[in-house]
C-alpha cells in the first residue's frame, strides 16, 4: 500500500498578520495537509489560550469551511514559564498556561501539544530542575489525558534541555501513559551531534510526529533546506524501516518576508524528493 502521512507546515512560515480563514486557505493550496499553531512567549499568542467561546467557535468553523487541519500545537512558551524552574510562581505560571492550552485543544480539536524539553532556559540550572520539570509534566497529564489531548516532548536546541531522544525516552518511561510520547525535531538532533538514525531508533514506537528543519552546529533555526547538516534521506529511511505513519511537520521562519509562500512552497518540494529518497512515501501518495 502506498504510504500518506500528513505533511504540516508551522504557523510561522506563512504569513503573520491575516486572518485564520486566510492562513488556512494558503497552506492548503501550498498542498500541505495541516497547520500547526503556536504559543510562544509572546503575550499575543499566549492570550489566544484565553479566547472565549465566540472566537473558538470562529477558529473551528474557519478549519470546517477550510479543508485543513489544526492538528498540532507547539507550545514553546515554557522555554521563559520554565517547568523546571526553581521560582514556584513561575513554575505555576507554566502550568497555568499548559492547562489553558490542553483545554484550548480539545475545545478547538487539536490533538497533540508539543512541549518544549527546557528545564529552565533562562533561570539557573540545579540538580532538582529535571525533577520539578518532569513532576510539572505529570501533574499536565492528568489534564491532558482526561481532555483527550496527547502531550509530547521535543527535542531542543541549548544546554539542559531534553536534547535527544534517548532523554525524552527516560521520562516517556517514567510517565507511563499512552498520552505522553516523542515529537522529536531532527534539525536540533543534528546540531547537537547525535547521530539522528540511531537517536531515531531509540525512539520506535513511542515517536508521533517529527518536526522538519535543516540546522548547523550552533545554528537550529532558519538554515535554509540544503546548506545545513540533517541527514535527510537518511532520517526519512530510518522511518520508513519503523514504518512511522505519523505527521510531518516543516518548521520555518520566514517572518512575514513577501515571498513567504513560495519559500514555503520550495520547502515542501524539496523536503518531499528526501523523502522520496528515503523511501518514506513514493509518488503514488502525492
Amino acid at each position: 500500500m502506498p504510504r500518506k502521512l500528513p505533511i504540516g507546515i508551522y504557523e510561522k512560515a506563512l504569513p503573520l498578520d491575516i486572518e485564520w480563514s486566510r492562513r488556512l486557505d494558503l497552506a492548503r493550496n501550498a498542498g500541505f495537509d495541516f497547520v500547526e499553531l503556536s504559543c510562544d512567549e509572546s503575550p499575543e499568542l499566549q492570550a489566544r489560550m484565553d479566547w472565549n467561546a465566540r472566537q473558538r467557535k470562529a477558529l473551528r468553523d474557519d478549519v470546517a469551511n477550510s479543508g485543513i487541519s489544526l492538528m498540532t500545537m507547539c507550545l514553546s512558551a515554557h522555554r521563559r514559564l520554565a517547568l523546571g524552574s526553581d521560582n514556584p510562581e513561575i513554575r505555576e505560571n507554566g502550568l497555568n498556561l499548559l492547562r489553558k492550552a490542553i483545554a484550548f485543544c480539545g475545545d478547538i480539536g487539536i490533538r497533540m501539544i508539543q512541549i518544549a524539553g527546557y528545564y529552565d532556559y533562562y533561570g539557573d540550572i540545579d540538580e532538582e530542575s529535571e525533577k520539578r520539570y518532569v513532576d510539572a509534566l505529570a501533574r499536565g497529564l492528568e489534564w491532558a489525558s482526561s481532555a483527550g489531548v496527547m502531550l509530547a516532548v521535543e527535542t531542543m536546541e541549548g544546554e539542559h534541555v531534553v536534547d535527544s531522544i534517548r532523554a525524552g525516552m527516560r521520562i516517556v518511561k517514567q510517565l507511563n501513559s499512552p498520552w505522553f510520547q516523542i515529537y522529536p525535531d531532527i534539525g536540533n538532533l543534528a546540531a547537537h551531534g547525535f547521530d539522528v538514525r540511531t537517536e531515531l531508533e531509540c525512539g520506535r514506537g513511542h515517536l508521533v510526529g517529527v518536526h522538519v528543519k535543516d540546522s548547523r552546529p550552533g545554528e537550529p533555526r532558519r538554515v535554509p533546506f540544503g546548506e545545513g547538516i540533517v541527514p535527510f534521506a537518511d532520517a526519512f529511511r530510518t522511518l520508513a524501516a519503523m514504518d512511522f505513519h505519523g505527521p510531518v511537520l516543516i518548521e520555518m521562519w520566514n517572518d512575514n518576508r513577501p515571498d513567504s509562500m513560495k519559500l514555503v512552497g520550495d520547502a515542501r518540494n524539496w523536503v518531499l524528493a528526501r523523502m522520496r529518497e528515503g523511501g518514506l512515501i513514493d509518488d503514488a501518495t502525492l
